[in-house]
């Protein structure tokens, strides 16, 4: 019984991650520039619950990857082999909540002119095409769950996912956050309640993205510090968390080669 279970929860984690995917691209993709509506709650309630709906997605998206975090969850009782499917869920629940319950409003912030609003829903549809090539690089099925979800149905030991620098990696450390953004910013019309929106998940993009690297240092140690003294989290940042990280044992060395010359 306890296998069935296990199979069916797997199964429905990837219909609803299918489900939310597809409510997602038309909630990003945002309403028809001439059906701009308005929230009953008024402006300012409006765009509070907005930013605590926007908010509900990106903490908990962020949180629940930290290792001591999932350390704890899986000591308490989720198997391992769950986790990610566990995690998925979450996601697709927080975005669903954010998606139903977002409070529109008509107050518009910027309004791309022809023919530039064409070449922004070119942009909001490439940056789709690169989420999910991001997604494939990075492996998708440890994304959704379904990589040691599948191998536990197989009853396979259980898989160590490993980095490989190829495709987009090879020149940014982040592609799927980038791609992620696009969605986000690439709108004709831009209402306040998308601006609340852009803040929150570009904040969040921001945070995750720091959190990420230190993850990925965490779990590959040197492997990964290595490619971030090489490649920067995005084009163009040459400074920060998100630059070229050089790491302290060789900054040492530079400091020490310094000294000696």
């Amino acid at each position: 019984m306890r296998r069935f279970f296990g199979i069916a929860f797997g199964l429905a984690t990837h219909v609803l991650f299918a489900f939310t995917v597809w409510h997602l691209f038309w909630f990003l993709k945002g309403p028809p520039p001439d059906d701009l509506q308005t929230s009953p709650l008024g402006l300012g309630a409006a765009l509070g619950v907005d930013t605590l709906l926007a908010l509900s997605f990106a903490v908990p998206h962020s949180v629940f990857l930290l290792p001591s975090v999932r350390g704890r969850l899986v000591s308490a009782g989720i198997p391992a082999p769950f986790y990610g499917c566990f995690y998925c869920v979450v996601s697709c629940a927080t975005l669903l909540l954010t998606i139903f319950c977002w409070q529109p409003t008509a107050v518009v912030a910027w309004r791309w002119a022809a023919p530039f609003d064409s070449v922004v829903t070119a942009a909001f549809a490439a940056s789709w095409a690169a989420l999910f090539y991001s997604l494939y690089l990075a492996g998708l099925g440890w994304q959704t769950g379904w990589t040691p979800w599948w191998h536990w149905v197989r009853r396979l030991p259980q898989p160590k996912r490993l980095f490989v620098e190829r495709g987009a990696y090879r020149f940014l450390r982040h592609p799927v956050y980038l791609s992620f953004l696009g969605l986000i910013w690439f709108t004709p019309v831009v209402p306040l309640d998308r601006v609340v929106l852009i803040v929150v998940w570009s904040t969040y993009i921001y945070v995750g993205s720091v959190l990420k690297d230190g993850r990925l240092v965490y779990f590959m140690g040197d492997t990964y510090r290595d490619y971030q003294a090489r490649v920067p989290g995005y084009p163009g940042v040459g400074f920060g968390p998100l630059g070229r990280v050089r790491p302290p044992l060789m900054l040492r060395r530079d400091a020490i080669d310094s000294a000696r010359q």
